[in-house]
């Protein structure tokens, strides 16, 4: 691989994830994708197909080794782009769910997010430079009845990335969070099979990638990616949770 500073994208083998991949390829930067599941080599290939230099990493990681395993294969490299974009949902009602698998999905959604953003923030701050894409959800800001752990994670994750935009300004890196509603990926066959979410009309993900890289690059805080959401997202600071869930529920609630 080139010397070129590296693109990082983490859920890199489908979805929003493989289309920021491809943006990337696109625009001429290496990368290294990182994902668990069985897409990995087809989406490195297809990448490489495009002409892009394409470093393929399988790690779980929503467990420490995964994330030291992911962060050995970067240290001391120089890194301009990142985008923490992996992350699963969990469907059914909370005490139906198995304590293992939310577990995971809270592992997955809040904790390797939080080590790689800091992981990747000291070495942005060291460099000077960086952008960094967090894939939030406009879930984030209303309750999600039989996705309460999904949305609560993505709560984190959005305020998480809110406040690092404050406090990074200082050392030359951006971050941006990225807020979409239902978007049309593989997430919703893992967890949110029984869900009327699941057979709702989605959004497609390279359009959600395409916002999300040029706010990014705009250095822009946030950026919500499609008119439906942006209405939820005007309403949720001021609506009662009573009302939002209601709302939300649409999305959320288990068919009958």
């Amino acid at each position: 691989m080139s010397g070129k500073a590296l693109a990082v994208i983490t859920g890199g083998s489908s979805g929003i994830g493989y289309q920021l991949a491809r943006i990337a390829v696109e625009e001429g930067y290496p990368l290294v994708i990182c994902a668990h599941g069985d897409k990995l080599d087809q989406a490195a290939d297809q990448l490489r197909r495009l002409g892009g230099e394409v470093e393929a990493l399988r790690a779980d990681l929503s467990t420490r080794h995964g994330v030291e395993a992911l962060w050995s294969h970067l240290e001391g490299r120089e890194i301009a782009l990142s985008f923490a974009n992996a992350g699963l949902a969990l469907g059914d009602p909370f005490v139906a769910q198995e304590w293992d698998d939310i577990a995971e999905r809270i592992d997955l959604n809040v904790k390797q997010t939080t080590s790689m953003i800091h992981k990747v923030g000291r070495v942005m701050r060291t460099q000077g430079h960086g952008r960094i894409l967090v894939s939030g959800s406009i879930a984030g800001q209303v309750p999600g009845p039989c996705n309460a752990v999904y949305n609560a994670t993505k709560a984190y994750v959005n305020g998480l990335a809110w406040a690092l935009a404050d406090e990074f300004r200082e050392n030359g890196v951006t971050i941006t969070c990225l807020m979409p509603g239902p978007v049309d990926t593989p997430i919703y066959d893992k967890g949110l099979e029984d869900t009327v979410l699941h057979d709702m009309p989605k959004i497609d993900p390279a359009g959600v990638a395409r916002t999300g890289w040029d706010a990014m690059m705009e250095g822009k805080v946030d950026v919500v990616s499609d008119p439906a959401s942006r209405l939820i997202s005007l309403f949720s600071g001021v609506t009662p949770k009573a009302i939002t869930t209601r709302l939300h529920e649409l999305g959320a609630k288990r068919r009958k």
